[in-house]
């Protein structure tokens, strides 16, 4: 790893009296570190779904929003593959903050790029700054909270997006109402997540060895399941590329399993957010403001919905995260039978928020069951890979396919498409229902 990317090196461990307070001082700092950057990352990254109905005023077509989505998505998915082996090589407080900042730069340029080549090449590069958040987030869940506690405590730190999904619509307003037109929607969000990077830079730390603590599996007395890492004689020691991707990534079927849970997931998910202020606007006849507020409403109502799944993971399924999985996208199924036909518009709102309660759990499910299937090392690379096949294929067809058959089809084949992907979504977790079970 080049410069200053380079992970901390251990110091001296510090005296025994001292090991308990400050493991719960950085623990904490790091827990708010890591959940305030990856909210910032949401202000600029869902800036373009609260900016759809503008761009359609401005006469782009419903297909083309849709492809500026998936520009964005795409090369999401495959930086957070490609950047998250990177980042599992790298020291999050820095790899989490440049790429905040670097995202944050391509929203003040959009405003200047008002056409759809340069919007396109302008989402394909923030799509690629946007996969260096999860990643380093995840390297310090791995290495600051153990094995048992994960479920929890991810599914806690998962609720950032939600909270920086639900807060940009008041950003944007704010922003709007500075800058005199909706030029403001891209500016504020992008100056509010660099001054937050200046914050990661700030209180960011990396492995607590970098700090003179225990690992935190000694810390805790709560190692991992032996087949995670039944053949490292370190686990504290940094892996190759090669080791990573061919040891424990590529050869795990479980691995690849949820993967492909991901693709539909994700598709369920963004088909629904990142359509909600069009659908609401155009279909459901919800004025600018309403409709943003519904996307917010869908955002916030996660909150609750994530920490609840992921308390129950650890609780009471025993580490395992896919029968929660299969729970929650049924519910999902009949959530989205409302949405669709309800002709009232609190029961419309109401649908949504049901929606947006229950699907951020399986999204945080299959994160945390990637970190628990590999070994600490290579966590961000096997989350990486999840989101790479939820992104590249599940997002791409929450936009791009979605807006083909929208625009050519009408918007009851949107929703026909949701349902396929809810059911496909409920198999692949079926099919790991008893994956990471703790005795």
């Amino acid at each position: 790893m080049i410069g200053f990317l380079k992970p901390a090196k251990f110091i001296q461990p510090l005296p025994d009296n001292k090991i308990d307070v400050n493991y719960k001082k950085y623990r904490l700092q790091l827990f708010l570190t890591a959940y305030i950057g990856y909210m910032a990352y949401y202000f600029v990254r869902s800036t373009l779904a609260l900016a759809k109905p503008y761009l359609l005023k401005d006469g782009f077509s419903i297909e083309q929003v849709g492809y500026l989505g998936s520009a964005l998505a795409v090369t999401y998915g495959l930086s957070k593959f490609i950047m998250g082996n990177v980042s599992d090589r790298s020291n999050p407080r820095y790899f989490l903050a440049l790429g905040l900042i670097l995202s944050a730069l391509t929203n003040v340029l959009a405003p200047s790029f008002l056409t759809f080549g340069a919007l396109f090449g302008l989402m394909l590069l923030n799509g690629w700054v946007q996969g260096m958040g999860w990643p380093p987030c995840g390297r310090i869940m791995t290495h600051w909270f153990s094995d048992s506690e994960r479920g929890t405590k991810m599914s806690i730190w998962n609720t950032a997006h939600n909270v920086g999904a639900g807060l940009l619509p008041f950003i944007v307003a704010i922003g709007v109402g500075l800058f005199s037109n909706w030029d403001g929607l891209f500016y504020l969000p992008a100056m509010v997540a660099i001054v937050i990077a200046c914050g990661v830079l700030f209180f960011a730390r990396d492995v607590p060895q970098s700090v003179g603590l225990p690992p935190i599996e000694v810390y805790r007395n709560d190692f991992p399941l032996a087949e995670v890492e039944h053949d490292l004689k370190d686990r504290e020691q940094e892996m190759t590329t090669k080791q990573i991707l061919f040891d424990y990534v590529l050869v795990n079927k479980n691995v690849w399993y949820m993967a492909l849970a991901n693709v539909f997931v994700y598709c369920v998910r963004y088909g629904v957010l990142n359509w909600a202020p069009t659908y609401l606007n155009k279909v459901k006849h919800f004025s600018n403001v309403y409709s943003s507020m519904g996307f917010a409403f869908f955002e916030l109502a996660a909150i609750p919905g994530t920490i609840l799944v992921g308390w129950l993971s650890d609780k009471y399924f025993s580490g395992r995260r896919s029968p929660l999985g299969v729970i929650t996208m049924v519910l999902i199924f009949f959530g989205l039978i409302v949405y669709w036909q309800s002709t009232n518009q609190c029961i419309t709102i109401a649908a949504l928020g049901v929606i947006g309660f229950l699907i951020y759990g399986p999204v945080m499910l299959i994160g945390v069951a990637a970190l628990d299937l590999v070994p600490k090392k290579a966590g961000g690379t096997a989350a990486g890979f999840t989101g790479l096949f939820g992104y590249f294929f599940g997002t791409m067809g929450a936009e791009a396919l979605m807006g083909y058959l929208v625009q050519n089809h009408g918007w009851d084949s949107g929703f026909i498409m949701l349902l396929i992907s809810s059911v496909l979504a409920i198999f692949f977790f079926a099919i790991t229902w008893n994956i990471h079970k703790r005795s």
